[in-house]
């Protein structure tokens, strides 16, 4: 038999990263296995503990793993069909709640989720504001998939603004192709693909959906989506609606330049808790187009 210090020992781990693989196999708190490293494992658990540090030392993100991620207080299982949750994205989900909380007290809230994902954003705003209307865009189907799974299991069934309206859709194309009159919403987030096609750093990412990194339109500067949605936002806002982005760490500055081209109105960038400038947005342009507002549906 093999001891739990023994394991920890052998495993190739850091030490925080094997006590949670001990954690997930065992049910054993980190102070259980501190006070009991002499705790012999059995063959099932052995076997199981050992497949699951061979990952984690191939590469394998501890998420990915694991199966699951923590975002805003909410588990979110997720796969490796969609980007993991980073607590940099709950700043996002912050200023969408703000942009909420600003309307009048009978407002119909309704908020768009572009490049959802894992559904970490769209479910964390439904969960913080049942009454708000939430809808869910990707283009990924197998994303779909596993945002809707997150939704069902952590949303209450009979939620006051209804179930999270999945939409599968190439940023807003689904929205200007459909029958139905075109919707706009008080709020519109996204946390789209931001890394240059060239980036350093993308071989460490590369567990993760390259769709979901650098976009279908890569580009030297990673704006390319970004831009893109920039300059089709508006269409789809109210006049009091936010568009709220996040970015990398050093493209604020553009994404805010960005903003200001296509007539957004008090353009700004907040920093995340680390102190980086990591979502820019603004609001609606206005006055708009000559052209008759659609009808919300």
């Amino acid at each position: 038999m093999t001891r739990l210090s023994d394991w920890m020992q052998a495993s190739g781990l850091a030490r925080l990263d094997a006590q949670v693989l001990v954690g997930t196999v065992l049910g054993w708190s980190r102070a259980q296995q501190v006070a009991h490293p002499e705790q012999e494992l059995r063959d099932a658990d052995l076997a199981r503990l050992n497949a699951l540090a061979a990952r984690l030392r191939a590469g394998e993100p501890l998420a990915y793993v694991l199966g699951e991620r923590e975002f805003y207080g909410l588990t979110f299982r997720v796969t490796p069909d969609v980007l993991i949750p980073r607590p940099d994205t709950e700043l996002l989900v912050d200023l969408a709640l703000q942009t909420f909380d600003a309307l009048p007290p009978l407002s119909a809230r309704r908020a768009l989720d572009l490049g959802t994902g894992s559904g970490a954003i769209a479910v964390a705003l439904a969960h913080a504001r049942p009454v708000a209307q939430v809808w869910a865009l990707d283009a990924s189907a197998a994303a779909l998939a596993v945002a809707h799974a997150n939704a069902q299991r952590l949303l209450p069934a009979q939620r006051a603004g209804g179930a999270i309206r999945f939409v599968q859709s190439n940023w807003f194309s689904a929205l200007r192709e459909a029958e139905a009159a075109v919707p706009r919403f008080h709020c519109i987030v996204s946390n789209p693909p931001y890394i240059a096609q060239h980036d350093p750093h993308l071989p460490a990412l590369r567990h993760e959906p390259t769709l979901a990194l650098t976009g279908e339109r890569p580009s030297a500067d990673g704006l390319g989506d970004i831009r893109y949605i920039v300059t089709q936002a508006a269409d789809f806002l109210h006049d009091d609606g936010w568009l709220l982005v996040e970015h990398g760490y050093d493209q604020a500055d553009a994404v805010r330049s960005l903003l200001a081209a296509q007539g957004f109105r008090a353009v700004f960038s907040a920093r995340d808790l680390a102190g980086i400038e990591r979502v820019s947005g603004g609001l609606c342009p206005h006055p708009r187009a000559t052209q008759s507002a659609p009808k919300i549906v």
